[in-house]
């Protein structure tokens, strides 16, 4: 199977960019998933929503219009579909989408921005640790797949001046901390897993003047496959050269 995830920053508005179809349509993914869509169903032409070959699932939020949102798209149906977590404190922004299929838990997720407050930061904290829970709870039952973006470089070598941004949220000792959490639960980082170390791999870039041509980036997209997945893993990629986005698609294989 190939999986796909993209920070889309608007669907309607990275679908109108010439790179959008021509990719998607070459893509030959069995599920793509797209965070911070921005957007409901009925707000999009059918062309989004039943686009040839796929079928479509949203999760939108109920507070706020023209915010967040995730999409997935898949070629074959799901077992079950769950829209946000369990926990009704999180459940609000859009952010989850939770596609049950035969062989592994298929999750989504645009994981929230703590740079505007300490009250957006600390909701950040307690988001992460409410999926952390539903994730090991879907793993009693079969493997977790976890993609999206999760705002938070996890290393210095996932960003390319870790020295100017210690002290912001993204790169904060505790937010980092999470994600060494979930790879001691048992989770594995699929790109570095099969990559290694291999620097200046980013998946996002500011859209301040020049920035994604020199390269100064962060990796803050991941694909998380639980350990049982691991012999299934085979590939892992970001496609940096896609643009349309301030992030870039990322990829993983897995032979089921």
């Amino acid at each position: 199977m190939k999986l796909y995830s993209w920070n889309v920053n608007g669907l309607r508005a990275a679908s109108a960019k010439p790179t959008f179809w021509p990719w998607f349509k070459t893509t030959s993914a069995d599920l793509i998933a797209f965070q911070e869509t921005k957007a409901r169903p009925e707000q999009l032409e059918s062309t989004l929503t039943e686009p040839n070959g796929y079928q479509s699932f949203f999760s939108w939020p109920t507070i706020k219009k023209g915010y967040s949102g995730v999409v997935v798209y898949s070629r074959t149906n799901p077992l079950n579909v769950v829209r946000e977590l369990p926990d009704e404190y999180f459940a609000k922004e859009g952010r989850l989408l939770h596609l049950e299929m035969d062989k592994f838990h298929f999750l989504n997720i645009y994981f929230p921005n703590g740079q505007s407050s300490e009250d957006r930061l600390d909701y950040k904290m307690g988001y992460f640790e409410s999926f952390l829970s539903y994730a090991q709870y879907l793993r009693k039952t079969k493997p977790v797949v976890v993609c999206g973006d999760f705002n938070i470089a996890h290393r210095e070598i996932d960003l390319a001046h870790p020295d100017m941004f210690r002290e912001v949220s993204g790169f904060l000792d505790h937010e980092r901390a999470f994600l060494t959490l979930m790879i001691k639960k048992g989770y594995i980082d699929a790109f570095r897993h099969l990559n290694g170390d291999l620097e200046a791999q980013y998946t996002w870039w500011s859209y301040r003047a020049g920035e994604r041509a020199r390269n100064d980036g962060w990796r803050i997209d991941y694909f998380f496959v639980s350990a049982e997945l691991e012999p299934m893993l085979t590939r892992a990629w970001h496609e940096p050269h896609v643009t349309g986005s301030d992030h870039c698609p990322i990829g993983i294989e897995l032979n089921l």
